[in-house]
């Protein structure tokens, strides 16, 4: 029964219908290089535990917020992000704590507005005999697999752009930024 979930919580965050997730990790990953990986996971894990504890909350009845308005915050969570990265010095970035320390809870916070929109996908495709909670950690736990995917994906990228094509990290970081927020407003657009 978990392997279902698990499947559906990785095909989730993989589906390109619902690129907002994506686009949210491939932002949030710009500002790194591979040799920062684990801090790069460490963040997507922060976002995983922020989308988990309102995906729990939602799914419980606890919290409800309506779709219309998650509907607009998971592209706001994104421009945010990206005008993180333009106005964070990607040097320091990577080698101070405070700005480790805000990384992880701009993770978590935006975490918890993803994971309001993930809920409604995830109470749709329940039974009345699923176990909600094997259903929760079936599908965080795809969830986190697929951002690894995704966030793997993204440095890899990036490898290539800064190493090989020798592309400036400023550069990069700017192109991915404005993208993400062009992408971003052309969401909130529809």
């Amino acid at each position: 029964m978990i392997s279902i979930w698990l499947q559906l919580g990785f095909e989730h965050i993989l589906d390109l219908n619902g690129y907002d997730h994506i686009l949210y990790l491939i932002t949030l990953c710009a500002i790194y290089s591979i040799r920062d990986w684990k801090k790069v996971l460490y963040l997507a894990t922060a976002f995983t535990m922020g989308h988990s504890i309102t995906l729990a909350l939602n799914a419980f009845d606890i919290v409800s917020i309506p779709s219309f308005l998650i509907e607009t915050l998971i592209p706001v969570t994104i421009i945010l992000t990206a005008l993180y990265n333009l106005v964070t010095d990607s040097k320091t970035k990577t080698k101070t704590k405070t700005n480790e320390t805000v990384g992880y809870f701009l993770a978590i916070t935006f975490g918890l507005i993803h994971g309001m929109g993930i809920s409604n996908f995830l109470k749709a495709l329940m039974s009345p005999g699923d176990s909600l909670i094997m259903s929760l950690l079936g599908f965080n736990i795809g969830v986190e697999l697929a951002q690894i995917v995704v966030v793997l994906i993204s440095l890899a990228i990036s490898y290539i752009a800064l190493n090989i094509l020798k592309v400036n990290k400023s550069n990069w970081i700017k192109t991915i930024s404005l993208i993400s927020i062009l992408i971003s407003i052309y969401i909130l657009s529809k």
